[in-house]
Protein backbone atom coordinates (compact mmCIF):
# COMPACT_ATOMS: atom_id res chain seq x y z
CA UNK A 1 0.00 0.00 0.00
CA UNK A 2 0.94 3.61 -0.92
CA UNK A 3 0.68 5.67 2.14
CA UNK A 4 1.37 9.40 2.64
CA UNK A 5 1.60 10.58 6.14
CA UNK A 6 1.26 14.37 6.66
CA UNK A 7 2.70 16.55 9.64
CA UNK A 8 1.68 20.16 9.99
CA UNK A 9 4.64 20.93 12.52
CA UNK A 10 8.46 21.16 11.86
CA UNK A 11 9.36 17.35 11.44
CA UNK A 12 13.42 17.28 12.58
CA UNK A 13 11.47 19.29 15.61
CA UNK A 14 11.28 16.83 18.98
CA UNK A 15 7.56 16.68 19.91
CA UNK A 16 5.22 13.68 20.67
CA UNK A 17 3.03 14.40 16.78
CA UNK A 18 6.10 14.27 14.69
CA UNK A 19 7.10 11.07 16.91
CA UNK A 20 3.88 10.01 16.12
CA UNK A 21 4.21 9.60 12.50
CA UNK A 22 8.11 8.51 12.25
CA UNK A 23 7.34 5.29 14.45
CA UNK A 24 3.85 4.25 11.97
CA UNK A 25 6.67 5.16 9.54
CA UNK A 26 8.83 2.88 10.77
CA UNK A 27 6.33 0.05 11.17
CA UNK A 28 4.24 0.17 7.86
CA UNK A 29 7.90 0.24 6.15
CA UNK A 30 8.84 -2.84 8.24
CA UNK A 31 6.13 -4.27 6.96
CA UNK A 32 6.60 -3.60 3.67
CA UNK A 33 4.13 -0.69 2.85
CA UNK A 34 5.40 2.20 0.78
CA UNK A 35 5.57 4.98 3.12
CA UNK A 36 6.16 8.55 1.90
CA UNK A 37 6.01 11.83 5.05
CA UNK A 38 4.86 15.30 4.27
CA UNK A 39 6.37 17.43 6.12
CA UNK A 40 6.64 20.96 7.30
CA UNK A 41 10.52 21.36 7.72
CA UNK A 42 13.26 23.84 9.21
CA UNK A 43 16.34 21.67 7.34
CA UNK A 44 17.33 21.03 3.98
CA UNK A 45 15.36 18.34 2.08
CA UNK A 46 18.90 16.59 2.12
CA UNK A 47 18.93 16.88 5.53
CA UNK A 48 16.06 14.64 5.90
CA UNK A 49 15.71 10.73 5.75
CA UNK A 50 14.87 9.67 2.19
CA UNK A 51 11.19 9.05 2.25
CA UNK A 52 10.34 12.24 4.26
CA UNK A 53 9.76 15.09 1.27
CA UNK A 54 9.73 18.74 2.72
CA UNK A 55 6.92 20.23 1.39
CA UNK A 56 7.30 23.78 3.24
CA UNK A 57 9.27 25.68 4.75
CA UNK A 58 9.43 28.70 6.38
CA UNK A 59 8.51 27.47 9.54
CA UNK A 60 6.71 29.74 12.09
CA UNK A 61 6.22 29.77 16.17
CA UNK A 62 2.62 29.55 16.39
CA UNK A 63 1.14 29.44 20.37
CA UNK A 64 -1.31 26.54 21.02
CA UNK A 65 -2.61 24.65 23.08
CA UNK A 66 -0.59 26.42 25.94
CA UNK A 67 2.85 25.44 24.06
CA UNK A 68 4.05 26.45 20.58
CA UNK A 69 3.55 24.77 17.37
CA UNK A 70 6.43 25.43 15.18
CA UNK A 71 3.91 25.29 11.62
CA UNK A 72 4.22 26.60 7.99
CA UNK A 73 2.00 29.59 6.32
CA UNK A 74 4.03 29.17 3.06
CA UNK A 75 1.56 29.97 0.41
CA UNK A 76 3.94 27.95 -1.62
CA UNK A 77 2.98 24.50 0.03
CA UNK A 78 -0.11 24.80 -2.50
CA UNK A 79 1.82 23.92 -5.78
CA UNK A 80 3.76 21.50 -4.65
CA UNK A 81 0.92 19.43 -2.63
CA UNK A 82 -0.68 19.38 -5.95
CA UNK A 83 1.94 18.05 -7.82
CA UNK A 84 2.86 15.75 -4.73
CA UNK A 85 -0.66 14.23 -4.96
CA UNK A 86 -1.14 13.81 -8.38
CA UNK A 87 1.97 11.51 -9.05
CA UNK A 88 2.72 9.48 -6.28
CA UNK A 89 -1.28 8.71 -6.17
CA UNK A 90 -1.50 7.60 -2.94
CA UNK A 91 -3.68 4.72 -1.70
CA UNK A 92 -4.17 6.73 2.11
CA UNK A 93 -3.54 9.92 2.78
CA UNK A 94 -3.07 10.46 6.74
CA UNK A 95 -3.53 13.58 8.31
CA UNK A 96 -1.83 14.41 11.92
CA UNK A 97 -4.14 17.86 12.97
CA UNK A 98 -5.73 17.90 9.79
CA UNK A 99 -7.28 21.21 10.39
CA UNK A 100 -3.59 22.84 11.68
CA UNK A 101 -2.29 25.48 9.20
CA UNK A 102 -0.84 25.31 6.20
CA UNK A 103 0.32 22.03 4.82
CA UNK A 104 -2.90 19.46 6.10
CA UNK A 105 -4.94 21.97 4.54
CA UNK A 106 -3.07 22.34 1.16
CA UNK A 107 -3.55 18.12 1.33
CA UNK A 108 -7.47 17.98 2.36
CA UNK A 109 -7.72 20.67 -0.94
CA UNK A 110 -5.98 18.85 -3.66
CA UNK A 111 -6.03 14.98 -2.23
CA UNK A 112 -8.37 12.54 -3.91
CA UNK A 113 -7.16 9.57 -2.24
CA UNK A 114 -8.75 8.20 0.87
CA UNK A 115 -8.18 10.54 3.73
CA UNK A 116 -7.88 9.81 7.66
CA UNK A 117 -7.05 12.34 9.95
CA UNK A 118 -5.72 11.83 13.44
CA UNK A 119 -6.70 14.60 16.03
CA UNK A 120 -3.74 14.89 19.20
CA UNK A 121 -4.57 17.71 21.23
CA UNK A 122 -6.42 18.76 24.29
CA UNK A 123 -7.89 21.85 26.02
CA UNK A 124 -9.48 22.63 28.36
CA UNK A 125 -10.98 25.84 27.50
CA UNK A 126 -12.29 26.93 24.09
CA UNK A 127 -9.78 26.63 20.99
CA UNK A 128 -9.81 29.92 19.33
CA UNK A 129 -9.11 28.57 15.69
CA UNK A 130 -11.62 26.35 15.60
CA UNK A 131 -14.56 29.03 17.51
CA UNK A 132 -13.53 31.48 15.03
CA UNK A 133 -12.33 29.71 11.90
CA UNK A 134 -15.30 26.84 12.22
CA UNK A 135 -17.20 28.19 9.25
CA UNK A 136 -13.84 28.36 6.60
CA UNK A 137 -11.95 25.12 8.14
CA UNK A 138 -16.02 23.04 8.05
CA UNK A 139 -15.50 22.16 3.96
CA UNK A 140 -11.62 21.03 5.02
CA UNK A 141 -13.22 18.32 7.85
CA UNK A 142 -15.62 17.00 5.14
CA UNK A 143 -13.57 15.58 2.90
CA UNK A 144 -11.91 13.42 5.89
CA UNK A 145 -12.93 9.75 5.20
CA UNK A 146 -11.97 8.42 8.54
CA UNK A 147 -11.03 10.62 11.96
CA UNK A 148 -9.09 9.39 14.60
CA UNK A 149 -8.67 10.79 18.27
CA UNK A 150 -5.43 9.26 20.55
CA UNK A 151 -7.61 9.50 23.35
CA UNK A 152 -11.10 10.51 24.46
CA UNK A 153 -9.65 13.74 26.00
CA UNK A 154 -8.72 14.67 22.35
CA UNK A 155 -11.75 13.56 20.88
CA UNK A 156 -13.94 15.46 23.20
CA UNK A 157 -11.43 18.66 22.52
CA UNK A 158 -12.78 18.38 18.51
CA UNK A 159 -16.03 17.20 19.13
CA UNK A 160 -17.15 20.29 20.77
CA UNK A 161 -16.59 22.41 17.15
CA UNK A 162 -16.52 19.25 14.46
CA UNK A 163 -19.29 16.74 15.79
CA UNK A 164 -18.71 13.38 14.42
CA UNK A 165 -17.52 9.47 14.50
CA UNK A 166 -13.97 9.53 16.14
CA UNK A 167 -12.29 6.25 16.34
CA UNK A 168 -9.96 6.21 19.47
CA UNK A 169 -6.46 4.85 18.82
CA UNK A 170 -3.81 5.59 21.56
CA UNK A 171 -0.50 6.51 21.00
CA UNK A 172 2.23 3.69 21.25
CA UNK A 173 5.77 3.44 22.17
CA UNK A 174 8.75 1.84 21.26
CA UNK A 175 8.13 -0.94 24.37
CA UNK A 176 11.65 -2.73 23.42
CA UNK A 177 13.50 0.32 23.17
CA UNK A 178 12.74 1.11 26.71
CA UNK A 179 12.10 -1.95 28.82
CA UNK A 180 15.62 -3.39 28.19
CA UNK A 181 17.84 -3.42 30.85
CA UNK A 182 20.49 0.03 30.63
CA UNK A 183 22.64 1.05 33.06
CA UNK A 184 21.48 4.36 34.75
CA UNK A 185 23.57 7.78 33.45
CA UNK A 186 26.92 7.22 35.36
CA UNK A 187 27.00 10.55 37.22
CA UNK A 188 23.42 9.91 38.44
CA UNK A 189 22.84 6.59 39.64
CA UNK A 190 24.42 7.36 42.71
CA UNK A 191 22.11 5.24 45.43
CA UNK A 192 20.53 8.49 46.33
CA UNK A 193 16.48 8.65 46.05
CA UNK A 194 15.75 10.36 43.03
CA UNK A 195 12.76 11.70 41.22
CA UNK A 196 13.02 12.76 37.56
CA UNK A 197 11.02 15.54 34.96
CA UNK A 198 11.32 14.92 31.82
CA UNK A 199 10.10 17.48 29.22
CA UNK A 200 9.67 21.24 28.04
CA UNK A 201 10.07 23.88 30.75
CA UNK A 202 6.59 25.56 29.39
CA UNK A 203 4.22 26.50 31.97
CA UNK A 204 1.91 24.07 31.23
CA UNK A 205 4.34 21.52 32.02
CA UNK A 206 3.86 22.60 35.60
CA UNK A 207 7.62 22.42 36.82
CA UNK A 208 7.39 25.23 39.48
CA UNK A 209 4.68 23.33 41.46
CA UNK A 210 7.11 19.90 41.58
CA UNK A 211 10.54 22.53 42.35
CA UNK A 212 8.21 23.61 45.38
CA UNK A 213 7.10 20.20 46.29
CA UNK A 214 11.07 19.05 46.05
CA UNK A 215 11.92 21.33 48.92
CA UNK A 216 9.32 19.73 50.69
CA UNK A 217 10.48 15.95 49.74
CA UNK A 218 13.74 17.24 51.06
CA UNK A 219 12.76 18.05 54.85
CA UNK A 220 11.66 14.41 55.27
CA UNK A 221 14.35 13.18 52.57
CA UNK A 222 17.70 15.13 52.88
CA UNK A 223 19.72 13.37 50.40
CA UNK A 224 17.12 12.97 47.19
CA UNK A 225 18.02 14.86 44.30
CA UNK A 226 15.70 15.92 40.92
CA UNK A 227 16.74 15.13 37.73
CA UNK A 228 15.18 18.26 34.95
CA UNK A 229 15.91 16.47 31.46
CA UNK A 230 14.22 17.81 28.40
CA UNK A 231 14.77 20.45 25.39
CA UNK A 232 14.59 23.20 27.64
CA UNK A 233 16.76 26.71 26.84
CA UNK A 234 19.52 28.36 29.08
CA UNK A 235 16.67 30.98 29.54
CA UNK A 236 13.78 28.38 30.05
CA UNK A 237 15.90 26.85 32.96
CA UNK A 238 17.15 30.18 34.39
CA UNK A 239 13.91 31.36 36.58
CA UNK A 240 13.92 27.74 38.12
CA UNK A 241 17.59 28.14 39.27
CA UNK A 242 17.29 31.44 40.59
CA UNK A 243 14.13 30.06 42.89
CA UNK A 244 16.17 27.33 43.93
CA UNK A 245 18.93 29.20 45.62
CA UNK A 246 16.17 32.18 46.61
CA UNK A 247 14.29 28.97 48.59
CA UNK A 248 17.33 26.95 49.41
CA UNK A 249 16.28 23.92 47.90
CA UNK A 250 18.96 21.79 46.99
CA UNK A 251 19.65 18.68 44.98
CA UNK A 252 18.01 19.94 41.94
CA UNK A 253 20.15 18.42 38.59
CA UNK A 254 19.41 20.17 35.55
CA UNK A 255 20.27 17.59 32.92
CA UNK A 256 19.10 19.29 29.83
CA UNK A 257 18.80 17.55 26.11
CA UNK A 258 19.32 14.04 26.68
CA UNK A 259 19.45 12.40 23.48
CA UNK A 260 17.11 9.50 21.87
CA UNK A 261 19.67 6.71 22.29
CA UNK A 262 20.03 7.81 26.35
CA UNK A 263 16.62 8.38 27.02
CA UNK A 264 16.66 4.81 28.68
CA UNK A 265 19.04 5.34 31.28
CA UNK A 266 17.62 8.61 32.02
CA UNK A 267 14.34 6.80 32.97
CA UNK A 268 16.55 3.63 34.62
CA UNK A 269 18.60 6.67 37.05
CA UNK A 270 15.30 7.18 38.80
CA UNK A 271 13.57 5.79 41.47
CA UNK A 272 10.28 7.66 40.68
CA UNK A 273 9.34 9.51 37.52
CA UNK A 274 7.10 12.91 38.19
CA UNK A 275 4.94 14.16 35.78
CA UNK A 276 3.25 17.53 37.22
CA UNK A 277 0.80 18.96 33.96
CA UNK A 278 -1.37 21.53 34.68
CA UNK A 279 -3.01 20.71 31.18
CA UNK A 280 -3.49 20.63 27.70
CA UNK A 281 -2.26 17.14 27.56
CA UNK A 282 -4.06 14.49 25.16
CA UNK A 283 -2.37 11.70 26.17
CA UNK A 284 0.63 10.78 28.39
CA UNK A 285 3.68 9.48 26.11
CA UNK A 286 6.34 9.98 28.40
CA UNK A 287 4.59 8.31 31.26
CA UNK A 288 4.04 5.22 29.03
CA UNK A 289 8.16 5.38 28.63
CA UNK A 290 8.77 6.04 32.25
CA UNK A 291 6.36 2.74 32.49
CA UNK A 292 8.03 0.76 30.17
CA UNK A 293 11.45 1.38 32.00
CA UNK A 294 9.67 -0.17 34.82
CA UNK A 295 9.26 3.24 36.84
CA UNK A 296 6.16 4.22 38.78
CA UNK A 297 4.56 7.12 38.07
CA UNK A 298 3.28 10.46 40.45
CA UNK A 299 1.24 12.73 37.67
CA UNK A 300 -1.16 15.32 37.70
CA UNK A 301 -5.16 13.95 37.63
CA UNK A 302 -5.83 15.32 34.43
CA UNK A 303 -7.29 13.63 30.84
CA UNK A 304 -4.53 13.18 29.68
CA UNK A 305 -2.70 11.14 31.69
CA UNK A 306 -6.01 9.69 33.35
CA UNK A 307 -6.25 7.63 29.44
CA UNK A 308 -3.05 6.10 30.72
CA UNK A 309 -2.27 5.61 34.71
CA UNK A 310 -4.71 3.83 36.83
CA UNK A 311 -4.40 5.96 39.93
CA UNK A 312 -2.84 3.11 42.47
CA UNK A 313 -1.92 0.82 39.74
CA UNK A 314 1.07 2.35 37.87
CA UNK A 315 1.36 5.26 40.06
CA UNK A 316 -0.48 7.85 41.80
CA UNK A 317 -2.11 11.04 40.60
CA UNK A 318 -2.83 14.25 42.27
CA UNK A 319 -4.20 17.00 41.57
CA UNK A 320 -2.73 19.53 39.20
CA UNK A 321 -0.97 22.43 40.47
CA UNK A 322 -1.05 20.74 44.16
CA UNK A 323 2.81 21.49 45.98
CA UNK A 324 1.54 19.67 48.55
CA UNK A 325 -0.25 16.58 47.31
CA UNK A 326 2.94 16.17 44.88
CA UNK A 327 4.91 15.72 47.55
CA UNK A 328 3.01 13.50 49.84
CA UNK A 329 2.73 11.35 46.27
CA UNK A 330 6.84 11.12 46.17
CA UNK A 331 7.52 11.14 49.36
CA UNK A 332 5.05 8.06 50.06
CA UNK A 333 6.88 6.27 47.02
CA UNK A 334 10.35 7.25 47.40
CA UNK A 335 10.09 5.26 50.99
CA UNK A 336 8.40 2.08 49.97
CA UNK A 337 10.70 -0.09 47.57
CA UNK A 338 8.12 -2.40 47.57
CA UNK A 339 5.39 -0.20 46.62
CA UNK A 340 7.69 0.91 43.82
CA UNK A 341 8.29 -2.39 42.36
CA UNK A 342 4.88 -3.25 42.22
CA UNK A 343 3.97 -0.43 40.63
CA UNK A 344 7.01 -0.22 38.10
CA UNK A 345 6.16 -4.39 37.17
CA UNK A 346 2.38 -3.31 36.25
CA UNK A 347 3.23 0.05 34.76
CA UNK A 348 5.46 -2.39 32.27
CA UNK A 349 2.45 -4.59 31.54
CA UNK A 350 0.20 -1.38 30.73
CA UNK A 351 3.31 0.18 28.09
CA UNK A 352 3.77 -3.44 26.41
CA UNK A 353 0.03 -3.57 25.51
CA UNK A 354 0.84 -0.04 23.53
CA UNK A 355 3.44 -1.08 21.88
CA UNK A 356 3.89 0.42 18.70
CA UNK A 357 3.22 -3.06 16.25
CA UNK A 358 0.00 -2.83 18.28
CA UNK A 359 -0.57 0.48 17.57
CA UNK A 360 0.22 0.62 13.64
CA UNK A 361 -1.63 -2.68 13.47
CA UNK A 362 -5.22 -0.97 14.91
CA UNK A 363 -4.38 1.91 12.70
CA UNK A 364 -3.82 -0.36 9.20
CA UNK A 365 -6.60 -2.16 9.98
CA UNK A 366 -8.95 1.09 9.88
CA UNK A 367 -7.21 1.88 6.65
CA UNK A 368 -8.50 -1.51 5.60
CA UNK A 369 -11.70 -0.56 6.95
CA UNK A 370 -12.37 2.48 5.35
CA UNK A 371 -11.25 1.58 1.72
CA UNK A 372 -13.30 -1.75 2.22
CA UNK A 373 -16.41 0.17 3.10
CA UNK A 374 -15.91 3.86 1.82
CA UNK A 375 -14.83 5.05 -1.51
CA UNK A 376 -12.44 8.29 -1.38
CA UNK A 377 -13.47 11.52 -2.42
CA UNK A 378 -13.42 12.48 -6.07
CA UNK A 379 -14.38 15.98 -5.64
CA UNK A 380 -12.79 17.81 -8.80
CA UNK A 381 -9.55 19.91 -8.05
Amino acid sequence: MRIALVSPYDYPYPGGVTEHIAALDRVFRQWGHEVWVLATSSKNEEELHSNVLKVAGGVFPLPSSGSVARVSLSPRAYRRVKSILREMSFEVVHLHEPLMPLLPLAVLRHSHSLNVGTFHAYREDSHPGYEYGRHLLQPFFDRLDGRIAVSEAARDAIWRYFPADYTIIPNGIDYEFYSREVEPLPEYGEGRPTILFFGRLEKRKGFEYLLRAFGRVRKHIPNAQLLVAGAYSREDREPYVLEARREGIHGVRFLGFIPHEEKPRCFRSCDVFCAPSTGFESFGIVLLEAMAAGRPVVASNIPGYRSVLTHGREGLLVQPADPEGLADALIRLLEDPAERARMGACGQETARGLAWDRVARRVMDYYLQLLDGKAPCTDAQ
